[in-house]
């Protein structure tokens, strides 16, 4: 039975008048330190490396049911310095490409 993936996409908006230098995207290793300290506590699993995908970032987590899943996603969304507009895509360990399943806006509503 397939294992449910969570993708975390990250817009990389443009950075105009970046000192030279300076690394445009420093949320990125702010978003492994987290996902990694929730692996290390046995709340979800880093599914796959992070990645670049055309004007996105993306995350790959698994290890937790879809809705926690999500509720995590949710918080990277809400994390210091990440852009506006992540969204998270519902998929599975055995799909063929990520980015094909349904896509969630985050962060999600508060109950």
């Amino acid at each position: 039975m397939p294992t449910t993936v969570v993708e975390i996409h990250v817009p990389l908006p443009p950075t105009p008048d970046l000192p030279d230098g300076a690394y445009p995207f420093p949320w990125i290793e702010e978003v492994e330190d987290f996902l990694s300290d929730l692996e290390d506590q046995g709340g979800v699993e880093i599914f796959d490396e992070s990645e670049e995908d055309g004007d996105v970032y993306v995350f790959f987590i698994t290890g937790a049911g879809e809705g926690d899943l999500l509720a995590v996603a949710s918080r990277v969304a809400t994390l210091p310095g990440v852009p506006a507009g992540t969204t998270a895509v519902v998929s599975t360990d055995d799909a063929e490409e990520f980015g094909l399943g349904p896509r969630v806006t985050l962060p999600l509503p508060a109950l």
